[in-house]
């Protein structure tokens, strides 16, 4: 018969719920608060034990619980179906928490409130995605729109449907963020050329582009705070072409 260690049969040491109550979350390893959500171990093996195997895979830390899929978790013995779920719960509830921290204090014109908002949504992901952010005349964030997924560092930029949907929901301004699956965001000349040509339709419209954030991992790049993103860059360049002449 298949004997299965639940953490009550640990001795008190070992048992991340003993050591919680006596020293506080801050004290339990990341194995040992992984091992309160995996719960019971399977045959010779200890929930801990699961846990750090778990750890040991992939990105070798907890942003597995992000990288690794349910499939893939489900192959580790001790990791089943039910618990996989529960783990992908726990990384979506990190990813949220992440979110509403930032949620009151996003600005439009505060490059650094607006990538914190979007930061843990989409730093993970290992495609990128684009999505549209829009504000209304107080610079107050309205709401957000995923517009695509590209293949692994490519993603499409359509002017008419970040248009069309910033019409929908009376935006006065706009934001773009992509992220960079690589985690460096550093700008390409694709994404030059996306920011001016979205830029361009913002002013003939009059739902002015007002940043195109690039997510990297834990970091970020602002085209506004560059330099690279003004109202009046068009009207900038043309004098220029006026004095050469």
């Amino acid at each position: 018969m298949t004997k299965h260690f639940t953490i009550k049969e640990l001795p008190d040491s070992e048992r991340p719920y003993e050591k919680f109550r006596k020293y506080g979350p801050s004290a339990l390893s990341d194995a040992e608060l992984l091992a309160v959500i995996i719960r019971s171990g399977t045959s010779g093996r200890k929930s801990v034990d699961i846990a750090q195997e778990f750890l040991n895979t992939g990105n070798r830390n907890l942003l597995n619980l992000y990288g690794i899929s349910r499939e893939d978790m489900c192959r580790i013995r001790g990791i089943g179906p039910v618990k996989a779920i529960q783990l992908k719960c726990v990384a979506e509830l990190s990813r949220r928490i992440a979110e509403a921290r930032y949620a009151d204090g996003v600005c439009m014109t505060d490059a650094g409130s607006v990538a914190g908002y979007y930061m843990e949504q989409m730093r993970h992901e290992h495609r990128e995605n684009l999505m549209l952010a829009m504000f209304d005349s107080g610079c107050r964030l309205l709401g957000d729109l995923l517009l695509s997924v590209g293949s692994v560092n490519t993603a499409l930029v359509e002017p008419r449907e970040v248009f069309l949907t910033a019409l929908q929901c009376r935006a006065v301004h706009i934001i773009l963020l992509h992220n960079h699956p690589s985690g460096a965001p550093v700008p390409s000349g694709e994404d030059d050329r996306a920011t001016e040509r979205v830029a361009l339709c913002g002013r003939l419209l009059g739902i002015p582009l007002a940043d195109h954030i690039i997510i990297g991992d834990n970091s970020y790049y602002s085209y506004r705070e560059h330099g690279k993103l003004s109202q009046n860059h068009g009207e900038k360049s043309r004098k220029g072409e006026n004095n050469d002449e």
